[in-house]
Parts: C-alpha cells; sequence; structure tokens
C-alpha cells in the first residue's frame, strides 16, 4: 500500500503514510515500558496506584501462576472484569506465557457465557467475586478447569480496602466464594507466586486474542486478532497522534477494557506509550467528572452515551475538565449535535473516529489539526485502504458520492473467525474486509457512514438510513436520546417507528416529534409512529440496541395477531 492515496493529502504533519509494525508482541511492551519508565504510574484506580515496575512484576508473578495451573501456549484464558488493575494483570500475564486472551462482558447472562467457554476452549476464566454466582451455574458445564477470582477491594487503597465489604453488603453484591483446589484467590496466586515464568517464542502471526462479536446475527463469533494485529492498530493510532508525550500523558480509562475499543484505546496504547491509565470501573455522571476533575486526564477515549450525558448534565460547569486535550469518540456514530454542544460547552476539539471488531478496531479518524468535517469519520490511518463497493456483488467499487459498503485493508484487519470458516470467507474477500455498513467517500477520501446494512429501512420501495433520521431527532431540544427503527407495515412493506427519551422536566407529544421530523426530512422518512421510553437498551459501551428494539416490535405484532385471531 505504498500508493498515496487522495486522503494522504489532509494527514497532518508529521504522520506517515505508512507504519511498520513493531515486531515485538505487547508484552514486551510493557517489559520494555517498565525498563525505561519504571517509576512512572502505570496505574491509578480509587486512589490506589501501581508504577510500571510494580505493574510488569505483578504480571509478571501472575503469568507463573498460570503456567503452575496448566495454561500452554495456546491455550485459552477468559477475563471477566471490570476495569481494575488485575484485568491489565491478567491480559498481559496471559499473553506473556503464549496464551490467548477471551476477554468476556461481565454482564453476560448464563446462557451467553457457556457458548463463549464452550466455542473458545477456554481453560481458566479469571473473574469477579460479584459474579461468583452466575459463573459458580454454568462454569463446570464448559471446558474451563481453573476459577481465578478477584475482588475489587483487593486494589483499593487503604482504608477503602476495609470498608469495601460494607458498601459490597448494602448495594447486595456478593463477596462469599468458596476457595478450593480449582477454585484460586486472584490476589494470593500473585503474593505467592515465585515469577519467572516460561517465556516461550510468541509468533506475531499467532492469535493473541479471541474478541467475540455482539452476535447481531444468531451466536457471537470469536474474532481472532493476532499478535500483529494489535500491536499494529497502536503503531497506527500513535503515528496518528505525534504529539503524544511518553511517559507524561494521563488516560482516562472509562470505556471498559473487555470491550475491543477500550482494550486498544485505553489499556494497550498507553502502556505502549508509558502513559497512566485512570481506571474507571463503571460511568455515574457525577463520580466521573469528579474523577476528571481530580486526577486532571491530558486524554480521552469517550462514547456517544457518555459525551450525551456530559452536554446534558445541568451542573457540568461546576466541574473542571480543562486538562483533557483532545477526545476521540468511537464505538457508535456520534450525533452532530452532540458533538457541537460539547465542543461549545468545553472548548474541546472532539475527533470522530470508526472501527470495529474484526480490524482490532480503529481504521478511520479525523484529523487532529487539519480539515475535519461533521458527520464524517474522517479518514484511514496509516498503512490503511479502503473503498466503498456496490451493495449487491461487493466487487465494483463506487463512484465518489455514491452509496455501498465500506470494505477495509491493512495489518489490522483479523485473521478470521475462530472454528467458522465459512463466515471468514464471506466477510474477508482478497484481503479486504467486508465491514457491513453502508458509506460513501467525498472527494477527499473522508468517508461517511449512512448505516448498517442490517439496519436499513425499505419503505414503499424507497430505502431509508435510520441515522438520517437519529441525526434530526438529536437536533430537537428536548430530546435526550433517541433511535428509528423499521417495523413490518402491510402497505409500505416497512414503515418508521421512533423511539424519544425526553429531557428530564420538559414535556414533548408525539404530534411534535411527527412535525420537527417533517420540517427536516423528506416525506417518505418521517416517522409514522412514535414510543416515548424512560430509557433505551444500550451495550455495556453505549452503543443503542437498535436490534433489540427491533426484536421487540417483531414479538407484540407476533403476540397482537394471536389475540386477533
Amino acid at each position: 500500500m505504498a500508493t498515496q492515496k487522495v486522503w494522504h493529502q489532509y494527514y497532518d504533519e508529521g504522520v506517515p503514510f505508512e507504519v511498520d509494525p513493531p515486531e515485538v508482541p505487547l508484552h514486551l511492551r510493557l517489559e520494555k515500558t517498565a525498563r525505561e519508565f519504571p517509576q512512572v504510574t502505570a496505574t491509578q484506580f480509587v486512589g490506589a496506584s501501581l508504577t510500571y515496575q510494580q505493574l510488569a512484576d505483578q504480571v509478571s508473578r501472575f503469568a507463573a501462576s498460570l503456567s503452575q495451573l496448566g495454561v500452554r501456549p495456546g491455550d485459552r484464558v477468559a477475563v471477566m472484569l471490570p476495569n481494575c488493575p488485575q484485568t491489565i494483570i491478567a491480559f498481559y500475564g496471559a499473553l506473556s506465557i503464549g496464551a490467548v486472551v477471551v476477554m468476556t462482558n461481565p454482564m453476560y447472562v448464563e446462557r451467553e457465557m457457556t457458548h463463549q467457554f464452550n466455542d473458545a476452549g477456554v481453560k481458566v476464566l479469571v473473574g469477579l467475586d460479584h459474579l461468583f454466582p452466575r459463573i459458580d451455574k454454568v462454569w463446570k458445564e464448559t471446558t474451563v478447569e481453573h476459577l481465578v477470582i478477584t475482588s475489587i477491594r483487593d486494589y483499593l487503597p487503604f482504608p477503602l480496602n476495609l470498608l469495601y465489604p460494607l458498601k459490597a453488603k448494602k448495594q447486595n453484591l456478593n463477596m462469599k466464594v468458596p476457595y478450593s483446589g480449582t477454585v484460586h484467590q486472584f490476589k494470593e496466586l500473585v503474593k505467592q507466586s515465585p515469577g519467572n515464568p516460561p517465556q516461550p517464542e510468541v509468533k506475531m502471526d499467532e492469535v493473541a486474542l479471541l474478541q467475540y462479536t455482539g452476535g447481531t446475527t444468531g451466536l457471537a463469533k470469536g474474532v481472532m486478532l493476532t499478535h500483529t494485529n494489535l500491536t499494529a492498530n497502536v503503531a497506527q493510532i500513535t503515528g496518528w497522534l505525534p504529539g503524544i508525550r511518553s511517559g507524561k500523558e494521563r488516560f482516562l480509562c472509562v470505556v471498559p477494557i473487555f470491550h475491543v475499543l477500550g482494550m486498544t484505546t485505553v489499556m494497550n496504547w498507553p502502556i505502549c506509550l508509558a502513559c497512566s491509565m485512570i481506571l474507571v470501573p463503571r460511568f455515574e455522571i457525577k463520580d466521573f467528572l469528579k474523577t476528571i476533575t481530580k486526577t486532571r486526564p491530558t486524554n480521552a477515549i469517550l462514547v456517544p452515551t457518555i459525551l450525551t450525558a456530559m452536554v446534558n448534565y445541568p451542573d457540568i460547569s461546576k466541574y473542571d475538565i480543562s486538562s483533557i486535550n483532545y477526545v476521540v469518540s468511537g464505538s457508535a456514530p456520534l450525533p452532530v449535535e452532540i458533538m457541537n454542544r460539547f465542543e461549545k460547552i468545553t472548548g474541546s476539539v472532539i475527533l470522530e473516529g470508526y472501527g470495529l471488531t474484526e480490524a482490532a478496531p480503529v481504521t478511520h479518524v479525523n484529523p487532529v489539526k487539519g480539515k475535519r468535517k461533521a458527520g464524517s469519520i474522517g479518514i484511514a490511518l496509516p498503512s490503511t485502504d479502503a473503498r466503498i463497493v456496490d451493495l449487491e456483488t461487493g466487487t465494483q467499487e463506487q463512484q465518489i458520492g455514491q452509496t455501498g459498503e465500506l470494505v477495509i485493508k491493512g495489518p489490522q484487519v483479523m485473521k478470521g473467525y475462530w472454528n467458522m470458516a465459512e463466515e471468514t470467507a464471506e466477510t474477508l474477500k482478497e484481503g479486504w474486509l467486508h465491514t457491513g455498513d453502508i458509506a460513501h467517500m467525498d472527494e477527499d477520501g473522508y468517508v461517511f457512514i449512512v448505516d448498517r446494512k442490517k439496519d436499513m429501512i425499505i419503505a414503499g420501495g424507497f430505502n431509508i438510513y435510520p441515522r438520517d433520521i437519529d441525526e434530526v431527532l438529536y437536533e430537537h431540544p428536548k430530546i435526550v436520546d433517541a433511535v428509528a427503527i423499521g417495523v413490518p407495515d402491510p402497505y409500505r412493506g416497512e414503515t418508521v417507528k421512533v423511539f424519544v427519551v425526553v429531557k428530564p422536566g420538559e414535556t414533548l407529544t408525539e404530534e411534535e416529534v411527527i412535525a420537527h421530523c417533517k420540517e427536516k426530512l423528506a416525506a417518505y422518512k418521517v416517522p409514522r409512529l412514535v414510543e416515548f421510553r424512560d430509557e433505551l437498551p444500550k451495550t455495556m459501551v453505549g452503543k443503542i440496541l437498535r436490534k433489540e428494539l427491533r426484536a421487540e416490535e417483531l414479538r407484540k405484532q407476533v403476540e397482537e395477531k394471536k389475540q386477533d385471531s
């Protein structure tokens, strides 16, 4: 990909067109950071901190413990934790002995855990005491041989570590775990470990991570990300932001590390740069703003729901968030209205980016200083190529401005789906990753996501992209959250229904919502149905679950038909 692309002319000064992914896996990058910046704070967690020297020592000890539990190169180790030091220690400890990490959402229910652990062939699961009752119901029915259980209190400072059980009891959070020969205490394993784990040779093209997708169509798929994929994406992001100062920056780590965006941008990236990670295990707006004021982060990777919560928080002016130099927004489309309001309130510049699990995840970002286009995901990162191809065959490149499917090629693109050769062949074609996102590219190479292929609404023969409607809804001064879906309609095939969350203290009618949309949308796009909700279903990183609302509507229609008959 040495050929110069049209978007390269809009790269900021100092950003290379190409990057050479380091031939060194992440765990060795951590060791390098610990040697060169031993006393730099690696993690800040509710008032407690670890230096890079201490973090590397804990990783080494935990790696040796995993080895003693029988973990060998290629074995799978699941990590089911919120943002806390143990997540980083477990992730890097597993990688350093050649194991494959399986990041697991702590919100998973028994069915989802059973599928993921058996599908991946997990040997050891690292989990949280609060989750133990759920884990205990299923783990013996899976391939898991050992549990390693930790507690939030394990890495809290004195006296919070002593007070934590009282807080947990008040919130009805489990802390009782029957430790045994197969159920181990994380803290004790690290404490008693001799360190000096085996150091197998790790090949860069080997799988480092199985990152399961959300399962939007049936069961979740395990995305195979190699050591090269992970280090390449860090190198690409680092190249994009040449102003980042090694050993100096403080990253606000609120995006969950178990999510691919958090794993790369709030864990792997700062570690490779010897920067501090301010770990936020749970987002609560007031505590979050207090944390920013107190810890003074310089960089933040956020998601649209957090940005929305911030701009709508009535007391935001009482908090000092001026330390943040820039915000990168990812995981879901950011409504233009939210971006504009955030920048007006804070004086910050938001860089909207784009990525997907299959690309480790970042592929596009808006420039820091150069041309930024509202509503665009920006331009392709160094060493990344992008095209828009036709929706029917996926083979013909579209002309400038024409809508089609976004396809991507680069060193961050996955090896394939775990044990799913057919799905891999459908998604990876001649090295191009077919994203499933409908987009168009302008004459400068900037990409605009229109919608997901599967989300497109076809009403009366017209193609309607729900995001167009979402954007208009967010412009309404009384609306705090909104989403559009297509629902079956006997006449039009499908029709548009919107779900709306109104700002506290405000009132809004269905007629007002439709009138607002009529002013700004073509007649065929205007919603026919409006439903008001107190909140909308979302993923852990704040992506509105459009598919869940659609499934709910379909179930409702089936029930209504049964009652009619």
